[in-house]
């Protein structure tokens, strides 16, 4: 299930998004404004991405079924998956359309000052959905860069709810340069041009998102010091002589499978063996709560054939 930080940061942007996007809309019906017009449909996607991220949270918490064993962890990274998709889509796709209609037929602003009261008002409340999603993500970010905790989390809805936020900012002040330059100049061209980076713009963080969920949906191992620690946990254990080989795959944010090929003391009767193994388990269980399936499979370590 999505953690109540991630929540938090969903329903900001949710709400924040929704309000922008009717008063962007009415904005545009006043002013005529192709980059209004792009930012609102922009603003309506980032609300219907919004309650995928949330759909997603609440089909991942459904229990484990005959078809679906290991549970629906993977569910969460299918929708933001969906998300860079309906953003590349119906936020890059449509403002570039809408920019070069522009370049091509470009027509006087009507009522600027609403276009650019609009802007200011949206920036507000992007700002404050952004700050909520910042404040959410740095316990989780540690000390980690920014783009190194986008890249390398495992929990999806904050780095969308991040990207998005700062694609929808970034967006906000292009789309005012253009509407001021379009009111100053009389040139509609100009408010062609702020569609044009718009659509450019969604269109890299819809990449950079499919990229990223793209990778998590095909199940990316644990983050490199977790693994490190189950390694340490299993060959510290004192029936075990060595650690053969180590598997590691997120089922989802909070789930993790681990699969050991172990060599255990060669003493070990048969009894003795499953208590060790069971031994292992409750280790790695006690300090890495999320690898919630561990297999573990007993075996002699062969000797390296002579060179």
């Amino acid at each position: 299930m999505a953690t109540g930080g991630s929540n938090k940061a969903i329903f900001a942007a949710l709400a924040a998004n929704l309000g922008i996007a009717i008063t962007k809309f009415g904005a545009f019906v006043i002013t005529g404004s192709t980059s209004m017009l792009a930012e609102s449909v922009h603003s309506l996607a980032d609300t219907g991405n919004q309650g995928l991220l949330l759909l997603g949270g609440k089909r991942a918490a459904r229990d484990p079924s005959p078809t679906h064993p290991f549970g629906h962890g993977r569910e969460r990274y299918f929708w933001s998956f969906a998300v860079a998709i309906i953003l590349f889509t119906l936020g890059s796709l449509f403002a570039i359309y809408e920019g070069v209609h522009k370049l091509e037929h470009p027509e006087p602003l009507d009522s600027p000052a609403v276009a650019i009261g609009t802007l200011l008002i949206a920036i507000v409340l992007e700002s404050y959905s952004f700050r909520t999603a910042v404040v959410e993500a740095r316990p989780h970010k540690g000390r980690s860069s920014w783009p190194r905790y986008i890249r390398t989390s495992k929990s999806p809805e904050l780095p969308v709810v991040l990207l998005e936020d700062l694609g929808a900012l970034t967006g906000l002040f292009f789309a005012l340069l253009a509407v001021s330059a379009a009111a100053v100049t009389g040139n509609g061209r100009w408010d062609g041009v702020g569609s044009l980076i718009i659509g450019l713009l969604l269109g890299v963080i819809a990449i950079v998102l499919a990229v990223e969920m793209k990778s998590l949906l095909m199940g990316e191992t644990a983050a490199p010091e977790q693994e490190a620690q189950i390694r340490r946990l299993i060959e510290s254990a004192e029936s075990v002589n060595s650690l053969i080989w180590l598997r590691t795959q997120h089922l989802g944010p909070e789930e993790l499978l681990v699969a050991a090929k172990i060599e255990f003391d060669l003493s070990l009767d048969m009894p003795g063996l499953a208590r060790a193994i069971n031994e292992v388990e409750a280790r790695v269980r006690a300090e890495v709560p999320i690898a919630e399936y561990l297999f573990i499979e007993p075996d002699i370590r062969q000797a390296e054939p002579a060179g």
